[in-house]
């Protein structure tokens, strides 16, 4: 087996173990014996496990970049319109509708949970989004948002992206089988997402902040 065809081998066996177990449960013996290969190959090739983990990011991001993008703020299409693209992009990044990869996964695990040792990458990845999408919510709102409003407005959004990406077991028990397949669709939950958040965001400024003391 040649040295390509080696690390080849050890890259495509620990993307699913990390996806599917976490950085800090996944093993280098696990990963060597799913590869078929001895410990010392690993830190030939790689180092040590967290510069193979590192290495797995980099290759799931940049498959998790390619084919779809996020709309071009200097397009002619309108806010709701955009926030709407924003959405149904994120969504299939996430592998809704479709049975996610140990790319997508892997991901999302970064995003939930970021490792000391990814963080860089990670930040470098959904910052340019997530400033983005910023800029979708201030054309939306107007004026009127501080930082504080703006981020946790984004968050809103992106928080209701990840719970249909991580629910879904519960969406089926709650909803019944038959009828989350019909209405939890990825176009379906596009629109929803995108129609509440509009709405939201919208409507920000002209709702009063809720009384501190808790009294009507």
């Amino acid at each position: 087996m040649s040295e390509e065809s080696t690390k080849q081998k050890i890259l495509d066996s620990a993307g699913p173990i990390f996806a599917k177990n976490g950085y800090q449960k996944a093993t280098v013996r696990d990963i060597s014996e799913a590869a078929g290969v001895n410990l010392a190959s690993i830190n030939y090739y790689f180092g040590d496990k967290e510069k193979l983990y590192t290495e797995l990011l980099l290759l799931a991001r940049e498959k998790m970049g390619g084919g779809l993008s996020f709309p071009n703020l200097n397009s002619e299409n309108s806010p709701t319109e955009l926030l709407e693209r924003f959405v149904t992009v994120l969504l299939r990044k996430l592998g809704i509708g479709e049975e996610p990869d140990w790319q997508i996964q892997l991901l999302v695990n970064e995003f939930l949970q970021p490792s000391s040792s990814s963080r860089e990458i990670v930040e470098g990845y959904f910052r340019p989004y997530f400033e983005s999408l910023l800029e979708i919510i201030d054309q939306l709102a107007g004026t009127g948002l501080n930082r504080e409003d703006r981020l946790r407005l984004g968050f809103s959004v992106i928080g209701q992206c990840l719970h249909y990406r991580l629910a879904g077991p519960m969406i089926s028990m709650l909803a019944g089988e038959d009828e989350a397949q019909g209405a939890f669709g990825l176009e379906k939950i596009s629109h929803h997402i995108a129609r509440f958040s509009i709405a939201a965001i919208c409507g920000f400024n002209k709702i009063s902040e809720p009384n501190p003391s808790g009294r009507v």
